[in-house]
């Protein structure tokens, strides 16, 4: 569809998580519906919003040095408009007007649907902020994707399922900035879900601040909050079951989710489903009960590692990242012996890792002992270069075998290379060959041949007579023959981590 030249243009700046990204692009829907048309050029931008993070401090000061460089770029043309919205938008609301004087409408993580509607009272000199809270199922209710809105991801989809999170551990602010739980309707997931699927996504992503607490929420909850009526919600392996069932979609992830919430179900599911992805993002933030005791994450170290051996158990060749915290107040030397100790006996194919960062509002910034910052910082660099370790044997523990690849475009290693993902969300390079290029979206079988601490390398192998690549959506195997492993067991995975 072609656009009128007058159109508006805007441009949207995203920071943090998963979550934030999908909310860009819900908002980025919301005003191509609008009448407005997306670029990536800042001079040509009518209209920028920033989407904010403030899960830690560094997070939020690079938010108020990039609005001090975006005052030059509104100065610079008459009638620029510039928003702010996401977590820091949530927490600071008013505030941020006032700081900062040329910026437009400031809006909250419930309030999406509002953004249009905010960009057209600021073209008439109104500056407002919008950061109340909402019980209400209203902010799942968007209009389906534009047809002028390019996918940037193709083949691959985030699909919210629920918002919030009830647990308040002591270092978190998600719970001031993104309020209590509120899950989506089961139909409602469903029928998104299927719409994706029928435009030629192979893989989506179910997010949730902890979304394997989708549908815990009781009737006596819903009708506490005044809901107009309780949504029909379903247990979270009942709601994959019933995701898998859709055809075409290929590939079904979920993040993030909590130790707690891990019943049978979920664990089974793991073993039951094929399209569930054999990976697992499972927090754990510490691997010393004192420490998660004052992180208030309600489980020890011994109940964490019980839940991992389930996990296993189910699904042999699980790969398991987490999230890791160093320096949190009172963390001794021994706690963080325990971490690492910790790191090695799950050998986690991954991890997030992060220094402590007191956050305004929540019960840890409030907490004594603090750990100096040279400190802390030296511990996240030891923790850095242990898991590199395991990353990078658990990589070349995959050398020789093939893999399912969904193909995302260029590699950012550059070299005329592409990359995808594997069911294990590894990245995996590959070397352009005299073949076309895959188009992103589409599913590859590709080898293993080398491996780094940050990627795989694969190539497509060579076979007598390989089939053409196929259209983006749809799944293809080149010159590998149909007996060969997808994964790897489970003795081949830990026996090559180190430890392990």
């Amino acid at each position: 569809m072609s656009q009128p030249s007058q159109a508006r243009r805007f441009l949207l700046r995203t920071h943090g998580c998963q979550m934030n990204v999908h909310d860009s692009e819900k908002v980025a829907n919301l005003l191509c519906h609008a009448g407005l048309v997306a670029t990536q050029d800042p001079e040509r931008a009518d209209l920028t919003i920033v989407n904010t993070c403030s899960i830690r401090d560094k997070a939020e000061h690079r938010l108020y040095s990039e609005l001090g460089m975006l005052r030059n770029w509104k100065a610079a043309q008459p009638g620029r408009v510039l928003g702010v919205g996401g977590c820091v938008a949530q927490q600071e609301g008013d505030a941020l007007l006032r700081r900062f004087p040329y910026v437009d409408f400031v809006f909250g993580t419930h309030n999406l649907r509002l953004v249009p509607t905010l960009v057209e009272a600021s073209a008439r000199g109104n500056r407002i902020a919008r950061v109340d809270e909402s019980g209400s199922l209203d902010r799942f209710d968007l209009p389906e994707r534009h047809p002028d809105l390019e996918p940037s991801r193709p083949g691959r989809a985030y699909v919210t399922v629920m918002e919030g999170c009830d647990l308040f551990c002591s270092f978190c602010i998600v719970p001031r900035t993104r309020g209590r739980e509120i899950s989506r309707p089961a139909d409602s997931i469903v029928a998104e879900a299927e719409a994706l699927a029928a435009a030629g996504v192979r893989e989506i992503t179910l997010l949730g601040q902890t979304v394997n607490a989708y549908g815990r929420q009781s009737i006596d909850r819903g009708r506490a909050r005044n809901a107009p009526h309780v949504p029909a919600l379903v247990p979270f392996a009942r709601l994959l079951r019933r995701l898998a069932e859709i055809q075409g979609l290929a590939r079904i992830r979920y993040t993030s989710p909590h130790p707690l919430f891990f019943d049978e179900d979920l664990i089974r599911a793991h073993a039951e489903i094929p399209s569930l992805c054999p990976h697992v993002h499972l927090p754990v933030q510490s691997g010393a009960d004192r420490v998660l005791e004052r992180m208030r994450r309600r489980y020890r170290r011994g109940d964490y590692l019980r839940l991992v051996e389930r996990l296993r158990s189910a699904r042999p060749d699980l790969a398991i990242t987490t999230d890791l915290i160093v320096g949190f107040p009172g963390e001794t030397d021994a706690d963080f012996q325990q971490t690492l100790d910790l790191i090695r006996e799950v050998g986690f194919v991954d991890s997030f890792s992060f220094k402590y960062s007191p956050r305004p509002g929540t019960a840890a910034a409030r907490l004594p002992q603090p750990v100096e910052p040279a400190e802390a910082q030296s511990r996240l660099e030891v923790l850095q270069a242990l898991q590199r370790e395991f990353t990078l044997s658990a990589h070349r523990a995959r050398v020789g075998q093939s893999a399912e690849i969904l193909v995302e475009g260029p590699s950012r290693r550059g070299g005329n290379q592409w990359s995808g993902r594997d069911p294990y969300h590894r990245i995996v390079n590959v070397a352009a060959g005299p073949r076309p290029t895959p188009p992103p979206g589409t599913l590859v079988q590709v080898r293993i041949v080398d491996a780094t601490p940050h990627s795989l390398i694969g190539e497509i192998p060579v076979g007598p007579d390989p089939p053409a690549v196929m259209a983006s959506g749809e799944s293809v195997r080149i010159g590998a023959a149909p007996d060969e492993p997808h994964g790897y067991d489970r003795h081949h995975w830990r026996n090559a981590i180190p430890g392990a």
